[in-house]
């Protein structure tokens, strides 16, 4: 990370919310809205040179709401468009040119299709090993999941002799390796609603984030909008919860 850049945040998480809207507003089918917005998230790990600089960001692909109580063909979609991205993704030479880990996280094994599962496994394996840039995708996600996973796996210690704290809560956690998120962005905020959370996101890593809501929709949002956030960031005092 260069000298200019040494305020940006150290792991950005972007919920990438209003792909069915845009799709609407466009006359459109839901499911186009999806495939839309692939090619914006494609488009910034290409091109947005500040991301570069950042060495970890995380999506959110979606929770398990959105992959089991939608209708049966967006599901469909959804899974398709995670299976031709996520094929793209793991032939790119740039993973290991860039030593860049991906990981995929979430209660997918019991919801994707084989094939799907195949390509998750084969990107976090030929990944695994990776550190100078991290890549990680919540699919199937739920934050109050995870909490109760995290609380599961302790209670199961062996060793009765266990402090109970906050390294070994963050330890157990799906998410565990990951640093605190030092920005969440979140698009599509809608104009009739306010901003709001979904599924517990990353509560515990979130816990002193700072937050950017935007009304614009995922695949309308551009690297402009995302230097504002970032500019809004960087000059902005952090507060830790005093």
């Amino acid at each position: 990370m260069s000298e200019n850049n040494f305020n940006l945040p150290k792991h950005i998480a972007f919920i990438m919310d209003g792909n069915r809207r845009w799709a609407k507003a466009k006359g459109l089918q839901s499911f186009s809205g999806h495939f839309e917005g692939a090619k914006t998230l494609e488009r910034f790990i290409d091109n947005t040179g500040k991301l570069q600089d950042i060495p970890y960001i995380t999506f959110w692909g979606g929770s398990v709401n959105n992959l089991t109580v939608r209708p049966k063909l967006e599901i469909k979609a959804l899974f398709d468009v995670y299976e031709e991205w996520f094929t793209k993704l793991l032939k790119r030479k740039e993973l290991i040119e860039e030593d860049i880990r991906v990981r995929i996280i979430g209660n997918w094994t019991g919801l994707a299709p084989a094939s799907l599962q195949k390509v998750f496994t084969e990107l976090s394996n030929k990944t695994k090993d990776h550190k100078r840039r991290n890549l990680t995708f919540l699919i199937a996600y739920s934050g109050k999941e995870e909490i109760v996973e995290a609380i599961k796996k302790i209670s199961n210690l062996k060793s009765s002799s266990s402090e109970i704290n906050e390294v070994l809560i963050e330890k157990s956690l799906w998410t565990g390796d990951l640093p605190p998120v030092d920005l969440v962005i979140r698009t599509g905020i809608d104009k009739n609603d306010a901003p709001h959370w979904s599924s517990g996101f990353m509560m515990w890593l979130c816990a002193n984030s700072q937050f950017y809501f935007t009304k614009t929709l995922w695949p309308d949002f551009s690297e402009k909008e995302l230097e504002k956030a970032l500019g809004i960031y960087t000059s902005s005092q952090r507060r830790f919860g005093k």
